[in-house]
């Protein structure tokens, strides 16, 4: 018998749908994933909900979300590793030209 879906599993998916948008050598906030969502001060719960993108089919790149002021929240060395592979510049746990390589989900995903 399938688990019933709730509302957070529904938020979830819809917030993964719009980080998986976001294109190579791009970031955007936790903030922006959230507004994009229509979630009101919905930054914390897209951060919980990137601790849960393990697994998730198609694949859900987190190291793309980062914090308002750019600095990768909470990373290992992790994130910025795959971020420089995308060709997105981290020095000192922030990225590099954050405003430059900004990805607005409002104005760049058509709903």
């Amino acid at each position: 018998m399938p688990s019933k879906i709730t509302d957070t599993e529904t938020v979830y998916k819809a917030i993964f749908d719009i980080v998986r948008c976001i294109p190579k050598g791009r970031v955007t906030s936790y903030g922006a994933v959230a507004k994009a969502a229509g979630l009101k001060s919905g930054a914390r719960m897209v951060g919980r909900a990137m601790s849960f993108v393990h697994g998730q089919k198609p694949p859900v790149p987190v190291q793309r979300v980062v914090n308002s002021s750019g600095q990768l929240s909470g990373d290992d060395g992790t994130r910025a590793k795959k971020l420089a592979a995308e060709k997105v510049q981290v020095k000192n746990n922030r990225v590099v030209d954050f405003k430059k390589v900004f990805w607005d989900p409002v104005t760049e995903i058509e709903f």
